[in-house]
């Protein structure tokens, strides 16, 4: 491990990083974001994203994994006093926080299961919907229109991880993925509480791209007209519809379902 750098008060550094919580411009213009935690940091690893920081409470012992991912990683060891570890935490504790790079993903894959979630507003629907779609198969998630970071923190929290395992883009106009669906025969599988077709019914064993609507009016008037076909969960009780990341979740079952029978 090199030479750890020292911070013991709110200097630039210090207020930089703590900036990337909260601020998305400052984000996406540093091109980082802060991960804290054994699991996310491991995967960030694992999957090769760029470490740049790695920040550690000062004048504390390190555990075996904290020692191995400043050693591994070739990351700027931060020995930084507790309080602000803290604080960078989110008032949480933690023995690492790690400044990760944002990857730069600017192309759909080639794929037969990509899930796209519209404008959502909640980063933590972001999270827990990549978190679904790692756990169901999908290759990618693309986030459209006008919405909540996927590397706000609690996107990042939700996904416990799964944010790393997969590509998550984000698109401020759908044509882009039109054009890629058109190319790989892709069905556009829009849910809606009123859908015309179950989606047990319907089959999802094809090259698919779920669509999944905004928390609060679903799916955006574009969406729906450039869906092949609307699907819905059928439901009972006194719920009239699902959080749109449970909803993605149950329709990403039923895809995986599908698909390990056929």
């Amino acid at each position: 491990m090199s030479r750890a750098v020292r911070v013991s008060t709110r200097n630039a550094s210090f207020q930089q990083w703590q900036a990337l919580l909260t601020n998305r411009t400052k984000r996406h213009r540093a091109g980082e974001f802060l991960v804290h935690g054994v699991r996310p940091i491991t995967l960030a690893v694992e999957y090769g994203w760029e470490i740049r920081d790695l920040i550690y409470p000062d004048r504390q012992s390190l555990s075996a994994w904290a020692r191995d991912m400043l050693d591994r990683t070739g990351a700027r060891p931060v020995a930084m006093d507790p309080a602000l570890v803290a604080e960078l935490a989110d008032k949480e504790s933690a023995e690492l926080i790690a400044v990760v790079g944002l990857p730069s993903f600017s192309d759909l894959p080639e794929a037969d299961l990509v899930v796209v979630f519209d404008r959502p507003s909640t980063p933590g629907n972001i999270g827990t919907l990549i978190r679904s779609a790692d756990a169901f198969g999908a290759a990618a998630v693309v986030v459209t229109g006008h919405a909540a970071d996927p590397y706000d923190p609690k996107a990042v929290r939700a996904s416990t991880g799964s944010l790393f395992a997969l590509p998550v883009l984000q698109l401020d106009r759908h044509d882009r993925l039109l054009d890629w669906a058109a190319k790989g025969g892709v069905q556009l599988v829009g849910t809606d509480e009123h859908g015309a077709v179950d989606v047990a019914d319907h089959d999802l064993t094809g090259p698919t791209a779920l669509l999944i609507g905004n928390e609060t009016s679903g799916l955006s008037a574009a969406w729906r007209e450039a869906a092949d076909v609307l699907v819905r969960i059928p439901i009972t009780g006194a719920a009239s519809s699902l959080n749109a990341a449970t909803a993605a979740t149950v329709i990403l079952y039923e895809t995986s379902r599908q698909r390990s029978r056929g």
